[in-house]
């Protein structure tokens, strides 16, 4: 779990590997951001409480045949849930979509966006 330019949320806590099996393996994928395990070492593996925690960094660039597929796969399936019947179907209304479209006919239709804007305009 990841959000660009944010830290990792903590999902795994210290207590929670105390609390697994030993031998049990974390790989956070997450530790460029600080890591989604509370333990991780980004850029290293260590072994805490019995559980390898393998915290690598930039994962991407050592797999990036698979990052590529990956990439592709998403960008197809979002395409496949924008169309319905062979025409384009903008439901601003749908999580993914209205997540996903900045502007549409000349109007801010995201709402973060929008709230950053009227922010900004108060602001000046």
């Amino acid at each position: 779990a990841l959000i660009p330019k944010r830290p990792a949320p903590l999902l795994i806590t210290g207590a929670a590997v105390e609390e697994m099996s030993t031998g049990s393996v974390i790989v956070d994928l997450a530790a460029e951001a600080g890591g989604n395990c509370e333990l991780s070492e980004p850029g290293r593996t260590v072994t805490r409480h019995g559980v390898v925690i393998h915290a690598p960094l930039n994962v991407p660039s050592m797999m990036p045949l698979h990052a590529s597929q990956m990439y592709s796969r998403n960008i197809t399936n979002l395409l496949t849930h924008l169309m319905q019947d062979g025409n384009l179907n903008l439901d601003f209304d749908d999580e993914i979509t209205g997540g996903c479209c900045i502007t549409h006919q000349g109007k801010v239709v995201h709402g973060p966006t929008q709230a950053l804007l009227e922010e900004g305009a108060a602001q000046s």
